[in-house]
């Protein structure tokens, strides 16, 4: 099968499940079909993943594709959030983290901004930045909203702190 054809069918299985009464706050983020069949299924939720959502997807998208052998018989399916190390895709991921601190790696190369992500709307977002400037001998701190469209970002990376 080509990977077009599996695209194709994974985004109109999801659809089909995204509809069902538990999965409607649903999304898929991203997914890659690797070398030896191996297929990587990231999802999220606005209201949280848990683990039971994967599982429950996870057999719905297998028993269509032993049904279909689309991968053959031998493969590996992966089903999971983006967690943490991935960095946000979706606006419906900015939403879902605001209040937490990101690192936003602009398109243009400019120096990776780091703030508190404080609202996240159709086209860009916004986050809050403490800049440090020196007065005299003092330093001063304040905080800063910075408005960020989403185009002009390269990736933007929840922090994470201990």
């Amino acid at each position: 099968m080509d990977t077009f054809f599996i695209e194709e069918k994974i985004h109109e299985l999801l659809a089909a499940k995204f509809q069902e009464e538990h999965f409607q706050d649903c999304f898929l983020v991203d997914f890659h079909l690797l070398p030896g069949n191996k297929l990587e299924v990231f999802i999220d939720c606005d209201s949280g993943l848990t683990l039971e959502k994967c599982q429950r997807i996870s057999r719905h998208l297998e028993s269509h594709m032993d049904e279909g052998g689309w991968l053959g018989e031998n493969y590996a399916l992966e089903v999971s959030s983006p967690g943490l190390t991935r960095p946000l895709k979706l606006q419906r991921q900015y939403v879902k983290n605001v209040g937490r601190k990101v690192e936003v790696t602009p398109k243009d190369g400019s120096p990776v901004r780091e703030g508190i992500l404080k609202a996240a709307g159709e086209t860009s977002f916004t986050i809050e930045e403490i800049i440090v400037t020196k007065e005299g001998k003092k330093k001063k701190k304040t905080e800063v909203q910075t408005e960020l469209p989403y185009e002009q970002v390269k990736k933007t990376m929840i922090v994470i702190s201990f």
